[in-house]
């Protein structure tokens, strides 16, 4: 079931005995799971029916004892076993007896980064429960994300300070929102955000920074590039995380090369490299610094980079420099 379904659920008041919420977007699954909280339990039958219990600690007796409780002076009671994947797969297979035959006013509702299919319990699971994933967002679907979620604090975005927003955030949901609050916090008597808004209230460390870090490589430009790392450095932002976008950013800057040599239009080319179109006028100018080889070239680098910070003892803000210095003056180039 995708979360927009189980939203639905949820809203109908009808909810399943057996729930089972997995997946690599944790806000996403953390809001659902309070969502449900709310739905099935008044506050003040909070304390005597809601049990919660973690798959590190909990015994599987402990949980199926609270589930086969009846609710106290409340029509359900609910049971939350958190971080489920530290269940062993043993323990899983004790609760089948139950999972065949649940409680009908016990809401049981598992949650875990990721589920093994293949296992007994979760095919058992699928016949009687409900099992929901929470994917994280493509980049091209953060706008809309951030539109959504300014829209509920009664706040608006011009297209610009949207633009500038989503570029410096990147894609962590739970910052999205944190730093969202604080911009509405920000602009709290008025109910439009712009450019200015945003530049004052949220930092450029992120993808906005790898923007103009890849700007400053392409323009051959080495005390330009070599400010941007540093800036991102002393705001302890991790090398190797630095290396990982910027390596996800060439691939996007070469996928758009080759779109345009197919001849590709602006909407297949925004599907194609999941992103908004906001940012592909951008992202496609920047493209044409560099030639195919060019690219080539640059992974290899940002290859060899990548198993020094991983296995060596060399400074790592040293390694990066290095990388950013040599795709600058030959070795990213021809």
């Amino acid at each position: 079931m995708k979360p927009i379904e189980f939203q639905r659920v949820l809203d109908s008041g009808q909810f399943p005995s057996l729930l089972f919420l997995h997946g690599e977007e944790t806000y996403l699954l953390d809001r659902a799971y309070h969502d449900l909280v709310e739905k099935v339990l008044d506050p003040a039958d909070r304390d005597f029916n809601l049990s919660v219990f973690t798959g590190r600690e909990a015994s599987v007796e402990t949980i199926l004892d609270a589930c086969r409780t009846l609710p106290v002076f409340a029509p359900r009671r609910l049971v939350a076993v958190k971080d489920a994947h530290l269940l062993k797969t043993e323990d899983l297979s004790r609760f089948l007896p139950y999972l065949q035959n649940p409680v009908p006013e016990t809401v049981l509702v598992f949650s875990a980064k990721g589920i093994d299919g293949r296992l007994s319990f979760f095919r058992e699971f699928k016949k009687k429960g409900v099992l929901v994933e929470f994917r994280r967002l493509y980049d091209n679907q953060i706008p809309g994300f951030v539109k959504d979620q300014a829209r509920i604090s009664g706040k608006s975005f011009t297209e610009d300070a949207l633009v500038l927003f989503c570029r410096r955030m990147g894609n962590d949901l739970g910052e999205i929102r944190s730093e969202l609050d604080k911009l509405c916090a920000y602009v709290a008597h008025g109910t439009l955000i712009d450019v200015e808004d945003v530049r004052q209230v949220i930092s450029d460390t992120r993808e906005e920074s790898v923007f103009d870090l890849i700007n400053a490589i392409g323009r051959r430009r080495p005390a330009e590039a070599l400010r941007l790392l540093a800036r991102m450095l002393d705001d302890g932002e991790p090398p190797l995380r630095i290396l990982t976008l910027v390596v996800r950013h060439l691939r996007q800057l070469w996928q758009a090369t080759e779109l345009i040599k197919l001849g590709a239009d602006r909407n297949e080319m925004a599907k194609r490299l999941r992103i908004n179109p906001y940012f592909l006028d951008g992202l496609l100018g920047q493209s044409k610094s560099f030639s195919a080889e060019e690219y080539r070239r640059t992974f290899v680098a940002c290859l060899q980079t990548d198993l020094a910070l991983k296995s060596s003892g060399g400074d790592p803000g040293a390694l990066m420099e290095k990388l950013v210095l040599g795709l600058i003056q030959g070795e990213g180039r021809q």
